[in-house]
């Protein structure tokens, strides 16, 4: 038939297409590559991708060929009435030599390019179709081909299983900030609002008290603001290490700034030594994602010890041993019973599990009333053929 591709040339055509959209996963990018794609497929003069919902309404529509500003000229996008609904309703192709001839044509609203030759048919990745191409205007040829409808079929197909990829990208991409917002909520909730929330309940009667024993609510206040200043430095501490990422700092370097940090918000007056073995071979053996959660749960740990084990001391190593990394924070305080039941929203022995479970590793907690507490993290090196010469 006059105008259509010759068979080489469409499948040529088909592979540019299909390979075009195959790499894309942004939804957005992907709906339009994909309408821009179908569009100079066939030779269409203007194409549409209609997204529709499970009632089978059109709640996305995306347009190639027609300028922003004549877009916007035409007003809302179309809810899916004449030929789109057709197409929605009975999920078949259809070839049109003339929308207005034909009995379900709608018309067209005003500043809407006149179209004469339509091509219409779903896309569809095993179910009910997910979405349809309208297609209008064959350029050099009078009305779309039979060849035209099984090239946009086959093109279809390709559409059909990149929308389903970009879609699951997207999900997965919140469901991961979902996770961060839960770790971030997590820490927040264990850690600074907790001391928050104590600072709130030690002045809840001090407006009582300043009458009957002023020296105590002073005292009480003074508590409180210590309290907050150190609260405050945890913020700190917490918002730099959102940040902590950075691959260009050592991990050394990076445990190193975290203990200068504690001790320089920390009010209790307890000593911190660092231990960090040789911080070059860290850097060469442990994961960039490894690293991020060894700081994390060194910066968790240690504000706890700080903050609950009333003791003097507080030790942090990290050595290579064999195929592993041992990170060991060690304090001589009061120590507590691990398997005891933890208080509702007590999320800080879980993150700490979590991280090292994230990353391939484990986690013990040697702990006992009057006995200080040892956390002892282990973590797996990287594999020697990831590990660069």
């Amino acid at each position: 038939m006059a105008g259509d591709f010759s068979v080489v040339a469409a499948i040529d055509a088909l592979d540019a297409a299909t390979r075009a959209i195959a790499g894309e996963l942004d939804l957005d990018r992907v709906l339009q590559l994909i309408v821009d794609s179908v569009r100079e497929l066939v030779h269409a003069r203007y194409a549409a991708l209609g997204i529709v919902d499970a009632a089978g309404r059109i709640e996305r529509f995306i347009t190639s060929g027609i300028s922003a500003e004549d877009r916007a000229a035409i007003g809302p996008p179309p809810r899916g009435h004449g030929l789109l609904g057709l197409i929605i309703r009975e999920a078949r192709a259809y070839r049109i030599p003339d929308i207005a001839r034909h009995p379900d044509s709608y018309g067209f609203p005003v500043n809407h390019p006149p179209m004469g030759s339509f091509l219409g048919l779903p896309i569809r990745t095993g179910g009910p179709a997910i979405g349809n191409f309208y297609l209008t205007d064959k350029q050099g040829s009078a009305e779309f081909s039979e060849s035209d409808q099984r090239l946009v079929e086959m093109f279809a197909l390709h559409a059909g299983i990149a929308i389903q990829n970009a879609r699951l990208h997207a999900r997965v991409q919140r469901l991961a900030l979902v996770d961060e917002r839960l770790r971030i909520g997590r820490d927040l909730h264990d850690g600074i609002i907790q001391s928050l929330y104590a600072v709130a309940l030690s002045l809840e009667d001090v407006a009582e008290r300043m009458t009957e024993t002023p020296a105590e609510a002073a005292a009480r206040v003074d508590r409180a603001i210590d309290r907050l200043n150190s609260t405050i430095g945890e913020v700190r501490t917490f918002i730099m290490g959102l940040g902590a990422e950075d691959a260009d700092i050592s991990l050394g370097a990076r445990l190193a700034g975290l203990t200068d940090e504690l001790l320089l918000t920390s009010r209790t007056g307890m000593a911190l030594d660092l231990d960090i073995g040789d911080a070059a071979e860290l850097d060469e053996v442990v994961s960039a994602e490894a690293a991020t959660q060894v700081l994390q749960i060194a910066r968790e740990a240690l504000s706890n010890a700080l903050r609950h084990s009333h003791g003097t001391q507080t030790r942090l190593s990290i050595r290579v041993h064999e195929e592993t990394a041992i990170l060991s924070i060690e304090d001589d305080g009061t120590g507590f019973d691990p398997d005891a039941t933890r208080g509702a929203g007590h999320f800080g022995l879980a993150n700490l599990r979590d991280r090292a479970v994230s990353i391939g590793g484990s986690l013990e907690i040697d702990s006992r009333s009057g006995a200080g507490t040892r956390i002892i993290v282990r973590i797996p090196l990287l594999r020697p053929e990831t590990v660069a010469p």
